[in-house]
């Protein structure tokens, strides 16, 4: 008997789960296949949640009511909001978790979802129907499932293939297989592939560790959960530690770069540059002595995890044996047990040129693609697209049309405009310089910016819609008191507050964007400040020290979003007159959905876009005449 479901997530990672939850929260009737039932939200490597640019991706995928913030609330043992010196637009909330419990986290929140089951399973292939729309997927066991729509979110799955020194290894993650047959499939369907890698540093041994005269990196006193539906964080908080490389690693490294997997040849993906080895440190880097290298535990005291400690900053491919030698160079590692070696992990990509803003392949309707198969790292960035992807798939199969975040909405729109348009050399990670518009596109208000978006395409359910119901209008009575109530210089003076003499009438709300101002001062002259939620106050202050800037910064949203409203569906870019052929071929490679989307192709020129713009006006005119 053939099953049939509306969606299908194939990969249970960061993306496969937000998927799935996203197309079940919209009503499709969802499966999730994965291989192993108990690696469902594993943190392959880091573990951790959020950071700079990062952290915004966090928040609104919590926002659009996904998974991972609440997770990494439950988890969470070691919060750090990063860039706290700096202005609210770029600092990062981040967070260190028990492994065990951010899995278990995810598994339960899954479990929770109705319209959701979950099942092992391996997806070898796809059938395409007489239509050329996707019509099932086929496990290795023979089962047909059929669907309107499916997910494929293999992570570093595709073809892996793990690297320690010489020595390779077919594998998706240490002791997983990969999935070969997908890999075969997308390549018959004729889908751009390439090759990427990442990797992962060596795991440590807790007990074995001389912890003593290490720096200490000391978490938040009062951690910052990352969704507003977290109450309080119930876990204790660890301590982690700050040790670096010495120049006897470095002396190491070099003596064994040709054995390193990626040096010595036999990688031929692209890795992260922004996330290096430590050979590809020590070669960048030359005349550095010392590198960084973070101590984080994995797990509480009393879990499975309690005495491993991930080493962040060095990831290596380097021979199980030197990575032994060089860990006893480095200050508290002289006597450490390394209990795995770290390795490099080599797999498939599809370039996401292929894909659509809903992260539809356009070649095949019905399939959408979501996570590192599209050419990024990191947890973050990989929910970030399964949300999207889970809530298209989802529409596709109930018949509505497609939705996007556009780059003046969300940092999730940035991300995928920039795969769908630029496509990725490397593997792609969020930063908060790729957003043009960040002054608005904080982390502390995207659930004003997109909950709403997320209310209306159904994804959003019913205790986040009354959460955000009750702050936002706690939030909007806020503002409108503190616009209409004030106070003149002298009776400020009185209270300590000190401004300008010049008997102005200031607004509570102006003075609540004066650095200098205490709160509890201005409390003194109106009481009813004390009642207002810490989360409602703050974003207030962040408002009002905005809003010099804001004026500009809408004003570029709204000339972006008249290109974006270009729409270049059905235009045939060989018939524009004054364009190379360079850009007509990325031009008809990328199929640009609007004016907007067109400018960001990398090699485009002022001109090209006003050759563009002409022709569609004198289509649309030929067409309306």
């Amino acid at each position: 008997m053939v099953e049939r479901f509306d969606v299908v997530v194939v990969g249970g990672g960061h993306a496969g789960c937000e998927a799935a939850a996203a197309a079940a929260r919209v009503g499709a009737r969802t499966l999730l296949l994965t291989h192993r039932l108990e690696t469902i939200g594993e943190m392959s490597c880091n573990p951790s949640i959020g950071g700079i640019g990062k952290g915004h991706l966090v928040r609104e995928v919590d926002a659009l009511d996904g998974l991972m913030g609440r997770a990494a609330d439950a988890a969470g043992i070691h919060f750090k909001l990063l860039n706290r010196s700096k202005g609210p637009a770029v600092r990062g909330p981040r967070a260190q978790a028990d492994r065990a419990l951010y899995r278990q986290a995810i598994q339960h929140l899954l479990a929770e979802t109705p319209g959701l089951t979950v099942r092992a399973g391996a997806v070898e292939d796809l059938a395409i129907g007489p239509d050329g729309r996707l019509a099932a997927v086929l496990c290795g066991d023979g089962q047909r499932i059929d669907c309107a729509a499916a997910v494929l979110t293999t992570g570093t799955f595709l073809r892996g293939v793990i690297h320690i020194g010489d020595r390779s290894t077919p594998a998706g993650r240490a002791g997983e297989a990969p999935a070969v047959g997908l890999s075969r499939t997308l390549a018959r369907l004729e889908l751009p592939l390439g090759r990427l890698k990442t990797g992962t540093p060596p795991r440590l041994d807790r007990r074995t560790i001389d912890w003593l005269g290490l720096a200490a990196d000391v978490g938040d006193a009062e951690p910052e959960p990352f969704s507003p539906l977290t109450e309080r964080i119930g876990n204790p908080q660890v301590e982690c530690r700050i040790t670096a490389t010495t120049p006897a690693t470095h002396a190491i490294i070099r003596a064994n770069l040709h054995r390193s997997a990626v040096y010595g040849g036999r990688i031929a993906g692209v890795g992260p540059r922004h996330c290096p080895s430590i050979e590809d440190k020590i070669v960048r880097f030359e005349g550095r002595d010392r590198h960084n290298i973070f101590l984080e535990p994995e797990g509480l005291p009393g879990g499975p995890d309690a005495d491993t400690v991930y080493p962040n900053g060095i990831s290596t491919s380097l021979p199980e044996q030197v990575q032994r030698e060089l860990l006893t160079t480095i200050p508290g590692l002289e006597h450490v047990r390394m209990t795995r070696p770290g390795y490099a992990v080599e797999y498939d990509y599809v370039d996401p040129r292929s894909l659509g803003p809903s992260l539809n392949v356009r070649r095949l309707p019905g399939l959408f693609l979501a996570g590192q198969i599209n050419g990024t790292t990191g947890y973050e960035e990989a929910a970030a697209q399964g949300v999207i992807a889970g809530i298209n798939a989802a529409r596709l199969a109930g018949g509505s049309a497609p939705v996007r975040l556009d780059r003046s909405e969300a940092y999730i729109g940035v991300l995928v405009d920039d795969l769908i348009t630029q496509g990725v050399s490397e593997p792609y990670r969020m930063f908060t310089s790729r957003a043009e518009f960040r002054l608005t596109l904080r982390a502390d208000n995207a659930d004003l910016r997109i909950t709403e978006k997320g209310q209306a395409w159904g994804c959003v359910g019913l205790a986040r819609r009354a959460a955000f119901g009750s702050y936002r209008v706690a939030m909007l009575a806020a503002r409108e008191r503190a616009l209409q109530d004030g106070a003149y210089p002298a009776e400020l003076a009185a209270l300590g507050i000190v401004v300008r003499a010049d008997g102005r009438r200031r607004s509570l709300f102006e003075l609540l964007g004066h650095r200098d101002v205490v709160v509890e001062a201005l409390a003194t002259a109106f009481p009813w400040l004390r009642s207002v939620p810490p989360r409602v106050l703050n974003q207030l202050q962040t408002e009002v020290r905005y809003q010099g800037y804001l004026p500009r910064q809408q004003a570029d949203i709204r000339s972006f979003q008249r290109e974006e409203a270009v729409v270049l569906a059905g235009v045939t870019f060989q018939d524009i007159g004054g364009l190379s052929a360079e850009l007509t071929g990325k031009l008809t490679r990328a199929n640009p959905d609007s004016l907007g989307a067109a400018s960001r192709i990398q090699g485009m020129t002022p001109a090209a876009l006003a050759a563009i713009a002409a022709h569609v006006r004198k289509q649309r005119g030929a067409a309306n005449g």
